[in-house]
């Protein structure tokens, strides 16, 4: 199996995972949304130099993937895909910021290389919590749940299309890597020179489809607007999950436990 096929199969085993029935699965999905924003919302709420305080809001994202029985390897190779994007946008701060701040043993560290690793840890937090959120809901009840929020629904429609056909798109990237493969069996590596006709032919073979597809659609009645199954009543869990989650997030950003912790430790 190809790299790229791997990644393929990964990519649907996401929308296999929010099938399933441990608590954090029966939650109501407006209720994980809303804690989950709130959460990205603190999460990018702290200073550029604190990293510390940030720590304890690594609970949520765990308490989510534990009790869902989330698979780790899975999440966090989804999770080091995108972390390139991070690492670029802090890349250059040890350059521009060289202020000292710590001083550990004979290492100074710097403003910039400081704010760099806070960059990666919000990244890092964000983004698993995003991945449990999406698979212990699926996209469907996100959908609603953006809806009943008052997002757009041609928003909501274009984020639904977008998050279907990626498996479409996937599926002719696929076909057309298989393709090559078998008829150039003595290479293991696409070479740089094929990619722009292979590129090409995708693109002709995604709009072919994508032809097809609408096609299939108008013949089914769709008439511009996605339906949606309603979510279900709340609860009192939901109730109490987002009270709990709320509260220990609007603690977290006010004080320092860790350096709370530190402090009482040392005697101080």
């Amino acid at each position: 199996m190809s790299r790229i096929e791997q990644r393929w199969f990964e990519f649907r085993h996401m929308d296999e995972l929010s099938a399933g029935n441990s608590l954090v699965h029966q939650l109501h999905p407006g209720v994980k949304l809303l804690a989950t924003l709130v959460f990205v919302i603190v999460t990018a709420s702290f200073p550029k130099y604190e990293i510390a305080a940030m720590v304890p809001l690594l609970l949520y994202p765990l308490f989510l993937i534990s009790l869902a029985d989330l698979p780790w390897g899975l999440l966090l190779r989804r999770l080091l895909l995108g972390l390139p994007f991070a690492v670029f946008i802090g890349v250059f701060n040890p350059l521009f910021d060289q202020t000292p701040l710590y001083q550990i043993g004979p290492v100074t560290l710097s403003g910039g290389v400081v704010s760099f690793f806070s960059i990666l840890l919000r990244f890092s937090l964000s983004v698993l919590a995003a991945l449990a959120l999406i698979a212990t809901t699926g996209i469907n009840a996100l959908g609603a749940a953006l809806q009943a929020f008052g997002v757009p629904r041609a928003l909501v429609n274009q984020i639904l299309f977008m998050y279907r056909y990626l498996h479409v798109l996937m599926e002719e990237v696929v076909r057309t890597l298989r393709a090559h493969s078998l008829r150039s069996p003595e290479r293991e590596a696409v070479r740089i020179g094929t990619w722009g006709s292979l590129t090409g032919l995708l693109l002709l073979r995604t709009l072919d489809r994508a032809q097809r597809v609408y096609q299939a659609m108008l013949c089914r009645g769709f008439d511009g607007e996605v339906r949606l199954m309603r979510s279900s009543n709340l609860r009192l869990n939901d109730g109490i999950f987002l009270l709990i989650w709320l509260c220990f997030f609007v603690t977290i950003r006010i004080f320092n436990f860790p350096q709370w912790l530190g402090a009482l430790l040392m005697g101080r």
